[in-house]
């Protein structure tokens, strides 16, 4: 009599390789991304050499200087303009990002957005979570800065990359950007659920208007410009004006635009997202973040003294401890307990201490830490400030330590990588795509 036997589960292999064209366009971004960091770096170098030499006072009046008029409360600070305008075009592309990753790219599949996206929120509570301990004891003030290091700086980290020349593969690569644009999404709710103030729910509401014009323009594929920017601002200024961080509004924006072209004869093959993208994506890591973080990073040290008082501070301790553990722990230990508790696998080719190296870089934290930390402290504020140097002083150190292990992996994905580079058959598409 034959036996029954039940089929075997099917096991989901986490980090595989992704299809050649998904591939590429992460090749393309990530490439945008490490010029980016490279000039936020040179940028942040450059307000921290200004802001501690004698001429330190004029970089602190460029800053406060005012622009723009009262109404809405657009009269602001050059800084507050980089915050709260430029930042809006960076969480726009984060927007747009993560909408074409669940729509139409890889993550589409829920086997495999689940280990990324689980590994986004255990990367934010575990480093929140750890902030809030070190800090209970220091008043309801120094609480209030818990989500300064739940965010993951996609720019600064693969600059980091590009830095010490690793070959980790193109999957562990894609793996930290779509788990710094998760949470990034998810630092936008903190910001506009905890660190909303004086909420007007009539600017709330009036800004559905040209958000909802613009939806409706963006849906009919509508690509001009003079329409179309004009309610983004608009759409921007009604948010600002009510309370709410002017930055959702990017998100917002974002999530209207559709991946898809329409596939109507005449029209352009490419969907607006990806056009959106390609057009905004060089202004925003060659400019808007950069300067933002000129206006942000820049904070008289004081010396060796003022560097002794800014890491007394459980301010400074808390976010220091959460960002080089706290994202280590969150990110590691989450993506372990979901592959050992669900169907997912690691891929074969990997091994965990490359997802250890990549968990510790993802405590390079900035340009929404230093944000949030305003809209924490105040600009200003002797916490803010102390938060500041403890966000640089963090990054740092989790930058070298994520440096000396996947330093340790780089000759071994260098010779792994020039073996699937080989394109015996001359089809312009490496071997190892055409076999996966």
């Amino acid at each position: 009599m034959a036996r029954h036997t039940s089929p075997p589960s099917r096991t989901e292999r986490v980090f595989s390789r992704s299809s050649y064209a998904e591939y590429q366009r992460v090749l393309a971004i990530l490439r945008t991304e490490t010029v980016g960091g490279a000039l936020l770096l040179a940028a942040t170098v450059l307000a921290l050499a200004w802001a501690n030499s004698p001429a330190a006072d004029s970089y602190f009046a460029l800053r406060d200087i005012k622009i723009g008029f009262e109404p809405w409360h657009l009269e602001l600070s050059l800084g507050h303009w980089a915050s709260d305008g430029l930042l809006a075009v960076f969480f726009f592309l984060a927007g747009l990002e993560l909408k074409r990753e669940f729509v139409a790219g890889d993550l589409r599949k829920p086997a495999k957005a689940i280990v990324p996206v689980a590994a986004a929120v255990g990367g934010v509570a575990v480093p929140a979570i750890i902030y809030a301990v070190v800090n209970l004891g220091s008043g309801a003030e120094a609480l209030k800065g818990w989500a300064i290091p739940t965010a993951t700086d996609i720019a600064f980290a693969l600059a980091v990359l590009a830095v010490i020349n690793t070959h980790l593969p193109a999957a562990l690569r894609t793996f930290l950007l779509t788990l710094a644009v998760v949470d990034d999404l998810l630092a936008i709710g903190i910001i506009a659920f905890f660190y909303s103030t004086g909420l007007q729910p009539l600017m709330l509401l009036a800004a559905l208007v040209p958000l909802g014009l613009f939806t409706f323009l963006v849906q009919k594929r509508i690509r001009s410009w003079y329409l179309l920017v004009p309610l983004a601002l608009a759409t921007w200024g009604f948010v600002h004006a009510s309370g709410i961080h002017a930055t959702v509004a990017g998100v917002l924006l974002a999530f209207a635009v559709p991946v898809f072209a329409s596939g109507k004869k005449g029209e352009p093959a490419e969907g607006l997202a990806e056009s959106f993208e390609h057009r905004l994506r060089p202004f925003s890591a060659g400019f808007a973040v950069p300067v933002f973080a000129f206006f942000s990073a820049g904070v008289a040290l004081g010396g060796a003294e003022g560097m002794a008082a800014a890491f007394s501070d459980p301010v400074a301790i808390g976010i220091v401890t959460a960002l080089v553990a706290g994202k280590t722990i969150g990110v590691f230990g989450t993506t372990f307990l979901v592959t050992k508790t669900t169907r997912a696998s690691l891929d074969a080719s990997l091994a965990w201490i490359d997802l250890a190296g990549v968990a510790v870089l993802a405590g390079v934290g900035f340009t929404v830490s230093l944000l949030i930390g305003e809209l924490s402290f105040g600009l200003g504020s002797a916490h803010n400030d102390h938060a500041k140097v403890a966000i640089l002083g963090g990054s740092l150190l989790a930058a070298l330590l994520a440096a000396v292990v996947l330093k340790a992996r780089n000759r071994h994905y260098r010779r792994v990588q020039a073996e699937e580079q080989r394109d015996d058959d001359g089809d312009g598409v490496p071997d190892v795509f055409a076999r996966s």
